[in-house]
């Protein structure tokens, strides 16, 4: 599909999901990020705070992960190249250096929003999932981390807007009925009644729903209305001048496509 870039409207066309953020995700993530902990901030009551949380991750070709909580960072400045060579004193023989195996690697930043009391107690934790939580590599490390905040007496909020990847969030797929198509889904898990999970599902066409945020026992919930959030990200990270240019990773099943392709046809002009 073919869409000039000056002609499409800034607004996000798609009511709910614009599938082409996924190709942007780790900069689309981390705008969300920021706006989700702005609208929950306002709703909290005086002594909680959120704070949006941040590691890192080292992913590489033998897709081994390790991850690491940066608490000082040490800059190299041979860092975009090899490091100083060594000179041997003149009286000592020369070494043959052999030639090093050059591995790529990427840098995956995981980031979350974690709400916190005055004396810093965890209360609520908001997991935005990204495509490197549904990796089979990545995927038992993300529940080790879910299932330890859980112990821990943790409510956990699951965000997946990916298409794709395994399924991550803590209730079963089998507990849920089939979905049609492209669909999001997000699940609320309680720490005081684990094994019950409050699912949110909504299918490509449909609006983002708004869902409840849990505290502790003693507060009413908060909403978190996503839907202007993701339609933020559209507009502001200026992604209107890609949807429907690039090629989506993963491609739409061949209606969805079709119907994609008429939403963005009505935005043009």
């Amino acid at each position: 599909m073919e869409y000039a870039p000056a002609m499409m409207k800034q607004d996000n066309p798609f009511p709910g999901m614009n599938p082409w953020l996924q190709n942007h995700w780790s900069d689309v993530h981390t705008m969300l990020i920021g706006y989700l902990r702005d609208a929950i901030s306002p709703e909290l009551p005086p002594d909680l705070t959120a704070r949006a949380e941040e590691r890192v991750a080292l992913e590489s070709e033998e897709d081994e992960v390790d991850t690491y909580r940066a608490d000082v960072a040490v800059v190299e400045s041979w860092r975009y190249g090899f490091p100083p060579l060594w000179q041997p004193e003149n009286d000592e023989p020369a070494i043959a250096v052999a030639d090093p195996l050059l591995v790529e690697s990427d840098v995956i930043t995981e980031r979350w929003i974690e709400i916190k009391n005055l004396t810093g107690k965890v209360i609520t934790v908001i997991e935005v999932l990204s495509p490197s939580n549904k990796r089979p590599e990545n995927w038992f490390g993300y529940q080790r981390k879910i299932l330890d905040c859980l112990d821990a007496g943790v409510n956990v909020v699951e965000i997946d807007l990916v298409r794709g990847g395994r399924h991550t969030v803590q209730v079963p797929e089998d507990g849920l009925r089939p979905v049609a198509g492209t669909h999001g889904i997000i699940c609320v898990t309680r720490a005081a009644r684990r094994r019950r999970h409050e699912v949110y599902r909504w299918a490509l066409r449909e609006r983002i729903p708004a869902v409840r945020i849990p505290l502790r026992s003693t507060d009413p919930d908060i909403p978190l209305d996503l839907q202007p959030l993701i339609n933020r990200c559209h507009k502001f990270g200026r992604y209107w001048q890609g949807t429907g240019r690039e090629e989506l990773r993963p491609p739409l099943p061949e209606e969805e496509a079709a119907w994609a392709a008429e939403i963005l046809a009505a935005a043009q002009g």
